[in-house]
């Protein structure tokens, strides 16, 4: 038996030990509604983990040391609720496993068969097809290209992954020019609707636009989600950088006028961690 799966073994063990009676009495208590929010925040502390490895030196090291301890609170979820799905008779982590092991194999079958495929775009064209005789072998009557993306997915993520489902049936620009085009056609309808100061326009048109800068982060292949994150993480560290160095004057934020902290934001962007 490999390492990994002793330890698989192991933890299988300890979440039926924390489920049965004289287990731990949270534990006892959940069910597979009252675990979502966990399995959301786990991913979510996953992302964290892996958006800092995109540093260099001792902090991507620390970074990366951290990383599968996040991977192993996330699996632990998956046990979790494995272990639910056994309780109720309808499935055990060997289902799971199995799922995405039978899944993976036939979606690769220039890896695993014969089949060949002359590029990458080749095999994404197929991978929908794969996906599509999925779904109906599944019985779904009528099946779409752009099916199974989370309703519940963050929305720029969303929308860059109904574009690009949307991609693999032709459905698409030739070159990054064609999106491109249309951010600067949905900013100026958001110009008009600015003006009008109609709400819902004004709504429908940011709509618009943030949905085209989604299909161009997908064109140029930088997800909207990390991009949006990065850029996060430089205005949290500047604006801690401008109150720290107000702090340091005894002063605060509302003390000082908008130029005051444009001249301190400005000296963040200098240091090294202000991106």
């Amino acid at each position: 038996m490999s390492r990994a799966a002793e330890q698989m073994d192991r933890l299988i063990e300890i979440m039926r030990r924390l489920r049965a009676p004289g287990g731990c009495p949270w534990d006892r208590e959940q069910d597979l509604a009252s675990l979502r929010r966990y399995l959301v925040e786990e991913t979510y502390e996953v992302l964290d983990a892996l958006d800092a490895t995109v540093d260099e030196g001792e902090h991507q090291k620390a970074s990366l040391r951290e990383l599968p301890v996040e991977l192993g609170d996330l699996l632990f979820q998956i046990v979790f609720h494995a272990q639910l799905g056994q309780e109720r008779g309808a499935f055990d982590m060997a289902d799971v496993i199995q799922a995405i092991a039978d899944k993976i194999e036939s979606r690769h079958p220039h890896v695993f068969g014969d089949q060949k495929f002359a590029s990458t775009e080749e095999f994404l064209t197929a991978w929908a097809g794969f996906k599509e005789r999925e779904r109906k072998a599944a019985g779904q009557l009528n099946p779409s290209a752009i099916d199974g993306v989370p309703s519940a997915a963050p929305a720029l993520l969303r929308a860059e992954r109904l574009t690009d489902k949307a991609s693999k049936v032709g459905f698409d620009w030739k070159d990054w020019h064609g999106p491109r085009d249309k951010v600067t056609e949905e900013l100026r309808e958001l110009d008009e609707a600015l003006a009008s100061n109609d709400k819902s326009r004004i709504e429908d048109e940011l709509g618009d636009l943030l949905f085209s800068l989604c299909n161009l982060a997908r064109f140029t292949q930088t997800p909207a989600e990390d991009a949006l994150r990065r850029t996060i993480r430089k205005f949290d560290s500047r604006f801690r950088h401008v109150e720290t160095r107000l702090r340091a004057q005894g002063k605060r934020p509302a003390d000082v006028t908008l130029e005051e902290m444009d001249a301190l934001w400005d000296e963040a962007k200098k240091l090294p961690s202000g991106g």
